[in-house]
């Protein structure tokens, strides 16, 4: 070729399809190449079997390390649920217990207060006869001593407060001891019920404390003082604070 020939700057130019085609002509050039060094007892299904071969940890596939650990996962979140339900039916069976036990201490506690008070009801109506009997087999004196203790006698087992002074004072101020005696000039007698015997005490008024146990007749000394000093005990609280008329 001449020294001076030059190629048109048109065939110098290589389009971008042209240079692909040759650089794959090199390609595939290079791979006959490197096909044709293989020597001819080399086994080349060797390589291709070790290319193929998965990739292992230790002597295990990684697919199967794989599969493995997602079972032992699975694994243990079944047993993490199981564990947390036997914790809740734990909890539960606790708490059914506990208000199974308040509920019973509670009912005993309310069966023993029934019968506290049950047992407290027959003593005190087992308590009562006795006095009673106790106070009638007691002597007292057919006179005011003896019917102001007498009196006292029955205001006690009835809760009725007042004191032997408390009634002597009343009773030697309103009838100087005369369980006979009648008021017929004050606005009671006017009103047509005169007050009666040692307290003087009107009808309405005896009849509406009159003490269970004592003669119903006002004039009764007893009964008399009794129903006075009940009387008393709810309006003034005791018979020892009545000074005067009441």
């Amino acid at each position: 070729m001449p020294a001076n020939f030059r190629i048109p700057r048109s065939s110098r130019a290589l389009t971008r399809t042209h240079k692909a085609a040759v650089a794959g002509v090199a390609t595939l050039g290079a791979a006959a190449i490197a096909f044709t060094a293989v020597p001819g007892g080399a086994h080349t299904t060797a390589s291709a079997d070790t290319v193929a071969a998965p990739v292992q940890i230790g002597s295990q596939p990684v697919k199967d390390v794989k599969a493995s650990v997602t079972d032992q996962l699975a694994g243990t979140s079944v047993k993490i649920q199981a564990i947390e339900a036997k914790k809740q039916a734990a909890a539960q069976h606790k708490a059914r217990t506990a208000a199974a036990q308040h509920k019973a201490e509670a009912a005993a506690r309310h069966k023993a207060q029934a019968a506290h008070k049950a047992a407290k009801a027959a003593s005190r109506s087992a308590e009562r006869p006795r006095m009673e009997t106790v106070a009638a087999a007691t002597s007292y004196g057919n006179n005011l001593d003896g019917w102001i203790r007498k009196s006292l006698s029955i205001m006690r087992q009835h809760n009725i407060p007042g004191s032997y002074s408390g009634l002597h004072r009343n009773i030697m101020r309103e009838s100087s001891g005369n369980p006979t005696a009648m008021n017929g000039w004050d606005i009671n007698a006017r009103n047509g019920i005169p007050s009666k015997g040692l307290l003087q005490v009107i009808q309405p008024t005896f009849n509406t404390y009159h003490v269970p146990g004592t003669s119903a007749n006002i004039y009764d000394p007893v009964a008399n003082i009794t129903a006075a000093a009940n009387y008393a005990a709810h309006r003034y609280g005791s018979i020892d604070n009545v000074n005067s008329a009441y």
